[in-house]
């Protein structure tokens, strides 16, 4: 077996002691290019907590039991889940298990929307995406889009189950002989929180700080208006928190969330400019935007990407331009059911 690379080292199964009771569990996820969603397990002597869950698959909760094992427990110990939002790797396995063991699901309060469209009869997130792409000027990959969902079998109420309660921001949370300051960071998801353990100087980011990528922004059942803007505010919320050890869902720990929140601010900075030149230069829509841009840390042109990444980028270039926006640097007009935009 090959040594994994440096970066992938938080990939490898295991339970891995970050400090003192709180452990690190990565889940792996299926046909996705993250690989794996870290869970936090918290222990104490009034019980088990965990931070997000897993995706809700067999292999899933075959790996988290083989982990609660090693360290003398089960299932059945844990207490509650704390879940940083309502994506299906951070949230289904947390309802499932609550249906053998009774554990209590919490949520952010912000995904209650979400969660009603994801549980209502006829919802189709196919037929929602593909007009989201349209109106953004991506005929051509929402056609191809289109052709390689359609007849796949839509949401599960099931797996979309109301948690227990709903967290709000300023809400301070006990688990497992700690407390845990629920934070709203609104931007990769309406609803997202994190949760900050000043004393020990930890912070559970989900998915609003990651290491190594940039989350992704606007690809939501229910968008934000400006969701891009709800992020940098939301980075601006956590920056002025004391600095923490960052505990990510995807990723390696990493010691300080300050040193990685100044990097996305700056990131989406140079994008916000990139973007506006892109305008200047003639694009005047997200899909025609995306063309002119990298993308990932390889600096890939958006042909290389797949089809999802494709409609991601789109989704995330418009995020930009709402932005632009909204800052004056760009006006908004509408064409044929086709979002326009111009450089002010």
């Amino acid at each position: 077996m090959t040594s994994p690379r440096p970066s992938d080292e938080w990939l490898e199964p295991g339970v891995f002691e970050v400090v003192k009771d709180v452990f690190r569990i990565p889940l792996p996820l299926p046909n996705d290019a993250l690989r794996a969603v870290n869970v936090y397990l918290l222990k104490g002597a009034s019980g088990l907590v965990c931070i997000d869950s897993g995706w809700s698959l067999p292999e899933s909760r075959e790996r988290l039991v083989r982990c609660l094992t090693s360290l003398e427990c089960g299932p059945e110990d844990i207490e509650r889940f704390l879940v940083t939002h309502v994506h299906r790797d951070h949230y289904t396995q947390a309802i499932a298990l609550r249906r053998e063991h009774r554990t209590k699901v919490s949520l952010g309060a912000g995904e209650r929307p979400a969660l009603e469209e994801l549980r209502r009869p006829g919802y189709s997130g196919l037929q929602r995406r593909t007009q989201e792409l349209r109106r953004n000027g991506a005929h051509e990959v929402a056609d191809r889009f289109y052709r390689e969902r359609a007849g796949q079998p839509g949401p599960t109420a099931s797996d979309w189950e109301l948690p227990d309660d709903w967290l709000t921001g300023g809400d301070v949370v006990r688990a497992a002989d700690r407390t845990l300051a629920v934070i709203e960071t609104p931007g990769h998801t309406r609803g997202h929180v994190v949760f900050h353990d000043a004393e020990r100087c930890l912070l559970f980011a989900g998915d609003h700080v990651l290491p190594t990528i940039t989350p992704s922004i606007g690809f939501e059942v229910v968008p934000s208006p400006d969701p891009l803007g709800d992020f940098l505010r939301s980075l601006a919320r956590v920056r002025q928190l004391p600095d923490a050890m960052l505990l990510p869902a995807h990723g390696p720990v990493v010691p300080s969330a300050h040193a990685r929140i100044d990097e996305l601010v700056d990131h989406h900075g140079r994008r916000l400019d990139n973007s506006l030149a892109a305008l200047r230069a003639g694009a005047d829509t997200a899909y025609e935007v995306a063309l002119q841009l990298k993308w990932t840390r390889r600096e890939l042109s958006f042909d290389e990407l797949d089809l999802f990444n494709q409609s991601l980028a789109v989704s995330e270039t418009a995020a930009h331009l709402v932005l632009l926006e909204a800052q004056g640097r760009a006006r908004l007009s509408h064409e044929d059911e086709v979002n326009k935009f111009a450089a002010v």
